[in-house]
């Protein structure tokens, strides 16, 4: 077909820009006649087409930097800022998505209404509940009816 739609479709294929992507000289007639993507698989699986390695700047003091963590130093209780759940917000992250889905089944349920959905919405947000027991619990007390087996099915999501 053409060159630019080869490079186009390699571009898209590795993730990189149209720019970044090369063809050997020896493959140009190749690269010509590519139509379609698995063609130009072939020819990045060959080699004839490629991506140039990204480019990164970064300072020489950063380097250094990652060199010494790379070592063990820097890793202290002085070079720590934040508490221990702020350096791994991964533990935050899915008690909250798992109380989320909570909620979602419950207005979906028709067990809660949208305002509700949205009181409860913003105390998960602001890390008002440990667990998702908790966060039903809290809503139980609200005077939202939710049956015991429900209940545990709801804690299991």
């Amino acid at each position: 077909m053409s060159i630019r739609l080869t490079k186009r479709i390699a571009s898209d294929l590795l993730g990189r820009g149209e720019s970044a992507i090369r063809i050997k000289e020896t493959a140009v007639p190749n690269a010509d006649k590519a139509i379609t993507r698995e063609d130009v698989r072939q020819l990045i699986k060959k080699g004839d087409v490629y991506a140039l390695a990204e480019k990164r700047n970064v300072s020489t003091y950063s380097k250094v930097l990652r060199i010494k963590r790379a070592q063990g130093r820097r890793r202290g209780p002085g070079a720590k800022k934040g508490t221990r759940n702020a350096r791994s917000s991964a533990e935050y992250k899915k008690k909250v998505r798992g109380q989320r889905r909570v909620l979602l089944s419950l207005k979906a349920d028709r067990s809660i209404d949208n305002l509700m959905f949205k009181q409860f919405y913003k105390l998960v947000r602001g890390g008002t509940f440990e667990s998702k027991a908790q966060l039903l619990s809290h809503i139980k007390g609200k005077g939202v009816s939710i049956s015991d087996e429900k209940f545990e099915k709801l804690r299991h999501i």
